[in-house]
């Protein structure tokens, strides 16, 4: 880079360890600067809809200083509106930092109180880097600490994206499912277990498993996510609330909840909401749990759809694409393999999670952003792969209605039907023959004289086999 070149795209700003050069047209400053610097650690960003909330954090501490007479009006009125900006979209290109950097999150934090003095200060007819008579510590960090400041946004952050994105997947989702079980109430098929066949249900019984399995998920998230309305603002540095002023904890949480509309309150303790983030390793565990459940119902779907030929062929699953760069005609199912990956990305991060978690030393965990970045990639993925499982997958499920009649026939677990009238011994012995024979259970229970045929097709009776006696 030339001299002309440097001084032409750049601007000097310094802070307590010296000047550093910054890109002439961003809003960020040194600290900012030296963490693009020294933390050019993979590709991971810190997602826009984090520092969204992170000015909603910022605006609320800005309307908290004015209110205890801690920051002059007209200075906390321009910091809101830059505040407003950021939560508006506008200003996205100047939060350039990586997830990968120091494990309270002090330069995303820094990043937020650079952008709003330095925008703010513009607006009142004053240069970039000047900080004057806005700084980003003094007036942006008033009363806040990057310790309770980043982990208050990390609570905000997963309460919105699960509010707003995760909730009206699933419920759309369970919504697709009662449908189905409607749909699906009259074909009784073989059931299976240990992936041998048993006794019969119905496939909209079925699929009253996965409904119930998704209703249960959402109602554990509900219950974890009452542990994440509560914030850490106010502890500053390690929890004592050191250059905050009374009340302001509860003042400026009160703001936040104005703002988001979500029902946040102060943290029962301070000291564990900066060392510890075990309401967010359990509200994971509970998206962890909706992975599993997920997983387990995708794959279902992907082997009851298998064939059409070759393979269980129940479910006939929609055509959304072609299935093969090779083989003409191909219907795969995309959507559960879609989101069985995004399942074991979730429980990874759950686990990435739950080691950051673990690592609170004395008064603050430092794994910070990497748990934000977990947490909000997973509420992010399923809230997406839901959605699109709905729409494009289980919205459009036919079942085939003539092979599963065909293995409903054919199967041998339906001399269940007549233990209790035979026995156990002998009903075996007429499943086993049919097997070795490739005859049907009739066939051998009328050759063996312990049953009538009147007697036979009263009782072995698919409809009358999926519900108790």
């Amino acid at each position: 880079m030339t001299l002309e070149k440097k001084m032409t795209d750049y601007r000097t700003e310094k802070d307590s360890i010296g000047q550093v050069e910054v890109p002439k047209q961003k809003y960020w400053g040194a600290q900012t600067q030296r963490s693009l610097e020294n933390f050019k650690i993979g590709s991971d960003k810190i997602p826009i809809f984090f520092i969204k909330s992170f000015a909603m954090q910022k605006k609320a501490a800005a309307i908290s200083n004015i209110a205890l007479d801690n920051l002059d009006n007209k200075l906390g009125q321009e910091i809101i509106n830059v505040c407003d900006e950021i939560m508006d979209g506008k200003l996205d290109d100047h939060f350039p930092l990586s997830v990968w950097q120091t494990g309270s999150g002090t330069q995303t934090n820094m990043n937020l109180n650079e952008v709003i003095a330095n925008k703010a200060n513009q607006n009142l007819g004053k240069s970039l880097g000047e900080y004057s008579p806005i700084h980003p510590n003094d007036h942006c960090n008033l009363g806040q600490s990057s310790n309770d400041s980043f982990p208050t946004v990390m609570h905000i952050s997963i309460s919105k994206m699960t509010t707003e994105k995760l909730f009206p997947a699933i419920n759309n989702f369970i919504k697709t499912l009662e449908k189905k079980i409607r749909e699906f109430k009259n074909i009784i098929k073989v059931g299976r277990t240990h992936l041998q066949d048993a006794t019969p249900l119905s496939l909209g019984q079925e699929f009253s498993g996965y409904q119930s399995q998704i209703h249960d998920c959402i109602s554990r998230i509900n219950m974890a996510l009452n542990e994440i309305y509560s914030l850490a603002q106010g502890g500053t540095a390690v929890g004592t609330g050191i250059n905050s002023k009374k009340n302001f904890d509860k003042k400026i949480i009160n703001e936040i909840r104005k703002i988001t509309k979500l029902p946040f309150k102060p943290t029962k303790n301070k000291f564990a909401a900066l060392a510890a983030h075990d309401e967010i390793v359990n509200f994971s565990g509970t998206l962890n749990t909706t992975a599993v459940s997920l997983m387990k119902i995708a794959n279902d779907i992907r082997f009851l759809g298998s064939g059409p030929r070759a393979g269980y062929g129940e479910l006939i699953l929609p055509a959304n694409e072609p299935g093969s760069s090779i083989m003409p005609g191909k219907v795969n199912p995309t959507q559960s393999e879609a989101v069985t990956m995004v399942c074991v990305k979730v429980i990874g991060n759950h686990n990435g999670i739950t080691m950051a978690g673990s690592h609170g030393h004395f008064e603050l965990n430092v794994f910070k952003p990497l748990i934000a970045h977990n947490i909000l990639q997973s509420i992010n993925l399923l809230s997406d792969s839901i959605k699109n499982f709905s729409l494009y997958c289980i919205r459009g499920l036919k079942a085939d209605k003539i092979k599963i009649k065909e293995y409903l026939d054919n199967s041998l677990m339906l001399v269940t039907a007549l233990a209790p009238h035979i026995g156990y011994d002998n009903s075996a012995k007429i499943a086993k023959l049919a097997l070795k024979n490739k005859t049907t259970l009739k066939h051998e229970a009328l050759k063996s004289k312990l049953i009538s045929e009147k007697d036979y097709n009263k009782i072995v009776d698919p409809k009358k086999m999926i519900y108790p006696a």
